[in-house]
């Protein structure tokens, strides 16, 4: 995944709470969570469309090396800065630790990390992101969720606890406690430590978002009020409850979920959006790969702005046509580039929704992640996949049962997302190219994407022709 670069610069009767214990799976995977069940209208949550976000950028990276799975994605969006930094320090952060336990030691064994994202409400001057996690370097299940929050008037970050006014935190720390004392998987010693220190509060309670109809939701973490086995826990307050403990800043946010504005605006000097290509592919690929030597390049964890609009530029001048394995998280802010690699006849594959390691799920969440991003891309072109390729290259037979997508993997890894570096990445390819090979690149690096216009001027005299994965398994 593309690595973004960012200059310095989330009293009424308690009998009106309701309180759920769910068993949290991976980071975006469907299962018994709270945000994936169906439940009443009081623990809906809103859906934000991110391709609406004017100037919106995606900031990724990710490794595809087993011994050292990692994948990270969260916004950048025009005017909250502040909020950005603050991501990208807890990501930055928690990705060396992992990187520290995990990685360098050749080993193929234990967890990933991955960091995926979903907006709570863009809308007006208030902006909300969540951030959840899945670590697998440590002990328990290594799951945890953030909520960031902008308020565009101020100007400001603001942590989850700031939706609640400061003389409303004691009563509103009360009844969470009252609720949660008692329930089935709380320990009471749990529960009074976590609350024993009013400085740690914002820490705790750092996972809050409002409903549809403006009630509020507060996620505990596994382990924090309850041993890590019995999972998180999600205390829900009515919209009645709540709203008499709410900031300025919390009442606006509120507002602003329950009944979106028709746009948002942080106050940003300028937003403007990554132009996208309108090359169109003349005709059907007619390349005999059995006559000529044909090569598959393709393309993992995009589509990203602006550096997709870029490839396709190169793209175009040499005529070639490449496979891209669009990650669906991505996709939903970036849908015009995805719809512009298709019309300039390219193909594009699955390769889930948040790049999730596919062996560590259940078959329902495998399943899951490739149909919400294939729904995605035939939204998008028209057209549904058939291609996908597994994260890591990490595939079994549970996988394979799971779809009815045929698997792609690669004979020519640039390693790309480890070398920053596009001469490196273009001898890379040169030296190793061979009739027939698949190539392994992201179109979410512009050192990548700065390496195409020599692969393809070089191949090129060399006699080869870049083909879609498809085009070469169907003419071999």
């Amino acid at each position: 995944m593309r690595a973004h670069t960012l200059i310095p610069s989330a009293l009424l009767l308690l009998g009106s709470l309701t309180l759920t214990a769910a068993c949290s799976h991976g980071s975006g995977t469907p299962g018994p969570t709270p945000e994936a069940q169906p439940g009443p209208p009081s623990t809906a949550s809103r859906t934000v469309d991110p391709s609406k976000i004017k100037g919106l950028e995606i900031v990724n990276d990710s490794s595809e090396q087993s011994s050292c799975p990692f994948a990270v994605s969260y916004p950048d969006v025009p005017g909250a800065e502040a909020m950005t930094a603050a991501m990208k320090k807890d990501v930055d952060q928690r990705l060396d630790t992992f990187r520290s336990n995990r990685c360098g030691s050749g080993s193929a064994s234990g967890g990933e990390f991955n960091v995926s994202h979903r907006f709570l409400v863009a809308s007006g001057d208030v902006l909300g992101v969540r951030l959840t996690t899945l670590d697998g370097s440590g002990a328990g299940n290594g799951q945890s969720a953030k909520s960031y929050w902008y308020d565009g008037k101020d100007g400001a970050y603001r942590q989850a606890l700031d939706l609640i006014a400061d003389g409303s935190r004691d009563a509103f720390s009360a009844a969470l406690k009252k609720r949660l004392r008692g329930h089935e998987g709380v320990d009471p010693t749990y529960l009074d430590d976590a609350f024993a220190d009013a400085t740690h509060l914002a820490g705790l309670l750092d996972d809050l978002s409002f409903t549809t109809d403006g009630g509020l939701r507060v996620e505990f973490e596994p382990g924090t009020v309850g041993g890590t086995a019995a999972g998180s826990f999600v205390v829900s307050f009515t919209k009645a409850a709540i709203t008499p403990w709410l900031s300025p800043f919390g009442k606006r946010a509120q507002k602003q979920t329950e009944r979106p504005s028709d746009g948002l605006d942080l106050g940003a000097t300028s937003t403007p959006s990554a132009a996208v290509p309108t090359h169109t592919a003349s005709a059907d690929d007619d390349t005999d790969c059995t006559k000529v030597k044909c090569i598959a390049l393709t393309f993992d964890d995009g589509p990203a702005a602006p550096e997709t609009a870029t490839l396709l530029d190169h793209l175009a001048r040499y005529k070639a046509r490449t496979t891209f394995f669009v990650v669906g998280q991505n996709m939903a802010a970036h849908p015009a580039l995805v719809r512009a690699e298709a019309k300039a006849g390219h193909e594009i594959g699955n390769h889930t929704w948040n790049h999730p390691d596919l062996t560590k799920l259940t078959p329902e969440q495998v399943a899951y992640q490739l149909r919400r991003t294939s729904a995605a891309i035939k939204a998008a072109t028209g057209k549904a996949p058939t291609l996908f390729r597994p994260p890591y290259g990490a595939i079994n037979t549970k996988v394979k049962a799971a779809t009815t997508l045929a698997p792609v993997l690669w004979d020519i890894d640039t390693e790309d997302w480890k070398y920053r570096d596009s001469a490196k990445v273009a001898q890379t390819v040169i030296a190793k190219a061979r009739r027939n090979s698949v190539v392994l690149m992201h179109d979410i690096h512009p050192t990548s994407v700065a390496a195409v216009p020599q692969i393809l001027r070089t191949l090129t005299a060399e006699g080869f022709h870049f083909v879609t994965v498809s085009h070469l398994r169907a003419t071999l």
